[in-house]
């Protein structure tokens, strides 16, 4: 039995879904633990694409369990599409799915929400540039435990006292940020769609922690699977520039409902370079013509939105406290293969504020966002084989490249991705194993 946990190790989109996927052909049971739709796994399996926002990235193992956690918040409509979509595929047809009874769930008004304070920061500069997706506003009404949970979409009078409540509370702020409150007969549809959406998902619902803790006990692998990145995290990250969950590895037991001591490893997915959505500080973020060709190159766009990724070199003082942050006792690379278009390839090994040099970002968000990186500098490597299986398979400059970094991260790689192919893989150790 063996329990790993997969963490961004960035800002997030640095392919943690071609990892788990690879992963879990080891695993038994797959957990996804926090976020919700705001985060999009891209798979592609024999140059075929298939993008994930809520259901793990081990669905395209036939016989996993695939778990959403009762950390999550779930849109029940986005959930009921993507099994539809996996269904179509011939995936999730025997009974792999199950959703924790106790995720909560995101309703119209949580987006509405989300999108009138958008709107209104983006008028003074201030946009975090979250994607509207109703996640903050349901993680608030969560922690103020007025929140509406799947097992609650199964309830009829009990979903129309918690909405009820929710839109007496949020009507007041809907006129302070120059919205229009729903109608009765709005909220009334909402309530409707809310409960035939749990009827619909009713066969997929159940106790997801004591599932987790039988399989664990039971001597099966499990592979947790984190959404965005360490340094989105809630309270450790680039706040308020930040995600609104824990994104962290400590984060999976919180959410899925079991104890660190029955965590084996932490794997923490870092691209060969860096990537941003959103406002936040970015100290290699490059704004000329180098960061527009990695942009193009990689295919930074968001999966969920679609939005541009903002795109720099790789940060090892970012990516330390990542590995700090969770814990890390193996890191994988990915994206490797699209450096191959730089002729020279840069690393931020410190920053320097004042002066001062840093191996870790500084606690200040302002020390952050003017801080000059300093960075060392490769040579360009070329087209990779795609058929790489070993590190020596490599051109001398890539394989200098990894070992360099890998030594100044001070966390060994475990594999290496040279393509979005779940076979474009150098694997250096199984976390499982």
């Amino acid at each position: 039995m063996s329990v790993v946990i997969v963490v961004g190790a960035q800002w997030g989109d640095e392919g943690k879904g071609k990892v788990v996927d690879l992963f879990t052909e080891r695993a038994d049971v797959v957990v996804r633990y926090g976020g919700g739709a705001n985060a999009g796994h891209t798979l592609v399996i024999d140059g075929q694409k298939l993008v994930t926002h809520l259901v793990p990235s081990g669905v395209c193992h036939p016989g996993k369990s695939c778990v959403l956690g009762d950390g999550m918040v779930i849109d029940p409509h986005t959930l009921l599409e993507e099994v539809a979509l996996c269904q179509a595929r011939g995936l999730l047809l025997r009974g792999e799915l199950l959703v924790g009874l106790g995720a909560h769930v995101i309703l119209p008004y949580h987006k509405l929400l989300d999108g009138l304070r958008e709107d209104r920061a983006a008028k003074t500069g201030k946009a975090i540039g979250t994607t509207r997706r109703g996640i903050g506003p349901a993680y608030e009404t969560k922690a103020a435990r007025k929140g509406v949970r799947v097992r609650d979409l199964l309830k009829p009078a009990r979903l129309c006292e918690l909405v009820a409540a929710n839109i007496d509370e949020i009507v007041p702020l809907i006129n302070h940020l120059g919205g229009t409150p729903p109608s009765t007969a709005e909220v009334e549809t909402w309530i409707e769609d809310a409960l035939a959406a749990g009827q619909k998902l009713a066969p997929y619902t159940g106790e997801a922690s004591r599932h987790v803790a039988r399989a664990i006990a039971g001597g099966q692998h499990v592979l947790f699977e984190g959404a965005q990145g360490c340094l989105l995290d809630l309270d450790h990250g680039t706040y308020p520039y930040v995600t609104s969950s824990s994104t962290i590895a400590a984060g999976a037991c919180q959410s899925a409902g079991i104890g660190p001591t029955a965590i084996d490893a932490v794997v923490g997915i870092t691209k060969a370079y860096a990537t941003r959505v959103g406002s936040g500080p970015f100290p290699t973020e490059l704004h000329d013509e180098t960061g527009s060709r990695l942009r193009n190159a990689g295919g930074e766009f968001g999966a969920t939105t679609g939005r541009p990724r903002r795109c720099g070199w790789l940060d090892l003082p970012a990516l330390r406290m990542g590995a700090r942050l969770s814990g890390m006792t193996h890191l994988a690379l990915t994206k490797l293969d699209v450096l191959g278009e730089m002729p020279e390839v840069s690393v931020c090994v410190a920053y320097k504020v004042d002066g001062k040099e840093f191996d870790e970002p500084p606690i200040d968000p302002d020390d952050i966002a003017r801080a000059e990186p300093v960075y060392t500098s490769f040579p360009g490597w070329g087209r990779l084989p795609s058929e790489a299986r070993d590190v020596t398979d490599l051109p001398t400059p890539a394989r200098v490249y990894v070992e360099t970094i890998e030594r100044m991260a001070g966390v060994p790689f475990c594999l290496v991705s040279v393509g979005p192919d779940r076979n474009e893989t150098i694997r250096l150790h199984d976390p499982f194993g």
